[in-house]
């Protein structure tokens, strides 16, 4: 009896990590919608919602490395200071996947229509952590 409990539990496991994972990526895929969404109406301060609140985040750009939230956000107000500069936010993902236990790592592609400024475009990879029961980005790579 024990063993075919066993196997029952074998059998189930994958799939309750599989229902996971989905559930996981329907959050993670909400957030960069609604980061899309606060990008479209101006809204930096909400966009930066979607990031871990830390002295620790990392963002690595044609810059650089910049640590922390506060400079993060600080440099996207110095790079968009207006509307024209940002544009119509874009995103297409290109690669979603859960390397580990509350880790996830997404791929993707932007584009920013810019009428006035020419548009802009390029790739990033987005390191998140579930911390608290919350999915933030923990480290975002963008080039352009």
């Amino acid at each position: 009896m024990r063993k075919r409990l066993y196997i029952l539990l074998l059998l189930l496991f994958p799939m309750a990590v599989q229902a996971q994972s989905a559930a996981d990526k329907q959050v993670v895929l909400g957030i960069l919608n609604r980061q899309v969404d606060d990008w479209n109406k101006g809204d930096i301060a909400s966009f930066m919602n979607g990031y871990w609140k830390s002295d620790s985040l990392m963002f690595v750009g044609k810059s650089g490395i910049t640590y922390g939230y506060d400079a993060t956000y600080s440099n996207y107000l110095k790079r968009y200071p207006d509307r024209a500069t940002m544009g119509k936010l874009k995103f297409t993902f290109l690669n979603f996947s859960f390397p580990g236990k509350d880790v996830a790592f997404v791929v993707g592609k932007f584009h920013l229509t810019r009428p006035e400024k020419g548009d802009l475009e390029g790739h990033y990879t987005l390191l998140w952590r579930k911390i608290d029961g919350r999915w933030v980005i923990v480290c975002d790579h963008t080039s352009s």
